[in-house]
């Protein structure tokens, strides 16, 4: 799991790329939580798939913890550029009814 971060005044974009699964998930949590509290200033963050080849519901978790956590302190969260596959788990997990796909 690769992860960078591009953000501005209002927004961070968190590209994700590779597998985000149980090897990877608590890693992928600690880096997360370091560019969340470097970027409590912006609106919103987006989570962009775009590279991401695999998650599975490990995965999902992660996510949601994310999202409970940028709540807390109002900022939005959407999701990006699935491939397909991850799309399907993400859709199947009722996911995007909380953090929704731009």
């Amino acid at each position: 799991m690769h992860i960078k971060c591009k953000s501005d005044k209002d927004k961070a974009v968190i590209y994700l790329s590779g597998e985000l699964d149980e090897c990877s998930a608590e890693k992928t949590r600690r880096e997360l939580d370091e560019i969340i509290s470097k970027n409590l200033g912006v609106k919103r963050i987006i989570f962009n798939f775009s590279e991401m080849n695999f998650m599975d519901s490990t995965g999902i978790g992660v996510l949601l913890g994310r999202y409970k956590r940028l709540k807390k302190y109002g900022i939005l969260t959407y999701i990006a550029n699935p491939s397909f596959s991850v799309d399907k788990i993400l859709h199947i997990s009722g996911i995007y009814d909380v953090m929704p796909k731009i």
